[in-house]
Formats: structure tokens, sequence, C-alpha cells
């Protein structure tokens, strides 16, 4: 008896469904919400730099745009509020996290490095009740390198070791909506680059020669990620490590 089963092609995943994307200017931003009109979605983007916004909401034309501050809770209060009902995914990138040793942490800059992050998760989860579909999800970047220790680490440690514990819980808290977090390792973006300047060659060549993978995380990956978890209506409250094996070799 012939057992094959048949398997049809399947359509564009996200087809007919919006997928908000804050931080998506650039980045692993800007490569998710590409993903995602890819995937037949459309796509809202909000980031704070007006100018880089207008050219990424032109290239993927994008539903709509708006330039603001996402730690300016009134702002993200009204953008929440001006949003098309129901939108079905919402993508929250933020700045790179703030390293420095103790004796020389700034902790008003710290203070914001926070709300950057965790604050601005809660914010956005509060907004999202009513206004994100049910079964839909939000969906947060957090990092890998604060499982480290050592000088400079205390703030990210810190910072790393709350967000998932903050989403497992929001995730509870919004439900039906879905709440999840990825953990990136090093990611070669425009913001590696920018902070790494002249030694970025170097750090993309170390990790070809020692991760796992044998090959350095670009935002296209992350983004890949970012879309499998908007349409796997299984996944909630969790972290999801992407990194090429970093952490395997204990060198953040």
């Amino acid at each position: 008896m012939d057992t094959t089963v048949a398997i049809s092609p399947s359509g564009p995943e996200l087809l007919g469904q919006t997928v908000v994307v804050i931080g998506g200017s650039a980045g692993i931003g800007l490569e998710t919400a590409r993903r995602a009109r890819a995937e037949g979605a459309r796509v809202i983007l909000a980031a704070r730099n007006p100018d880089r916004l207008e050219r990424a909401a032109a290239e993927l034309g994008a539903q709509s745009s708006a330039a603001f501050d996402a730690t300016d809770w009134g702002a993200l209060d009204r953008f929440f509020a001006d949003l098309p009902e129901p939108v079905d995914h919402v993508m929250v990138t933020g700045p790179g996290p703030y390293y420095a040793p103790l004796a020389e942490l700034d902790r008003e800059r710290a203070r914001r490095d926070f709300d950057d992050h965790v604050w601005l998760a809660v914010a956005v989860a509060q907004n999202a009740v009513g206004r994100v579909r049910p079964g839909g999800t939000l969906l947060f970047m957090g990092g890998t390198g604060g499982r480290s220790r050592g000088p400079g680490l205390s703030l990210i440690a810190a910072g790393t070791a709350a967000m998932p514990a903050l989403i497992a819980n929001l995730a509870v808290e919004v439900a039906p909506i879905r709440v999840n977090l990825i953990a990136a390792g090093f990611v070669d973006t425009p913001l590696s680059a920018s902070l790494l300047g002249d030694d970025l060659e170097a750090r993309r060549a170390q990790l070809r020669a020692t991760l796992p993978t044998a090959r350095v995380v670009g935002p296209a990956d992350v983004a890949a990620l970012a879309v499998h978890i908007m349409t796997n209506p299984a996944l909630t409250g969790a972290t999801y490590d992407i990194d090429g094996g970093q952490q395997l070799l204990g060198n953040g």
C-alpha cells in the first residue's frame, strides 16, 4: 500500500496580518519587517530617527510609520491608541546594552538603559491588551552577553536575568496574547559596526574561526526566528537564544 503523503507548498505565513516593529528602521528590526513583508504581512514601523525611518518605510511599502522615542511613555501610549485594531504581532528592538565598570558607571544612563529594555516591555504589554488580537505575539529582544561575569557587566547581568522572568510572567498576565524573548549573541548589524569600529572585521574573523556554526549571526537569522515565533501558536513565555553556539565556548 502506498503510504506517501502529499504535502502542498505552504503560502505566505503572515498573509493578511499586521506586524508592528518598534525599532524597525535598521538592523534586526528592519530585517524582521522585511521578512514579514515577504511572508505577506502589512507592516507598521516605528523608530526614533525620522529620516532613517522614512527611508525604511518607503523601501518596504509600510502601511504607516511613526517617529518617536518609545521610552517616552506618553508617545508610546498615543502610538498604540492610533493603531488600526486589531494588529497581530508587535516586535520591539532597542539600543545595545550599556557596559561600564562599577567605578565609572553613570547611574542616570543606567536607569535609562533599564527604561529602554525592562520598563519598555512592561509598557508595551500594558498597551497591547485590546489592541493585539488573541493569539497574536509580543516579541522582545534581549541578549546573552550578560550571562557572563566580569568587570563592567553588573548592569547588563541584572537586565539579562530580569528579562526572561518578566517575559514569562507577562505571557500569563496578557494571555491569550503570546509573549516571547529573543536573546541574541553577537549579531552583525550597523549597531555592532558602530560599537566595534576598526575592530569589527577582527571580531567577525574570530567568530567564524571559533563558533560551532562557523559563521557570524546576521540580522536575517534573527528575523527568520522572529517570524517563526510569530507564526507558531504554541510558543509563549519563553526565551530563544540565537548566538551560533557562542555561549558554549564561554567567550560571551
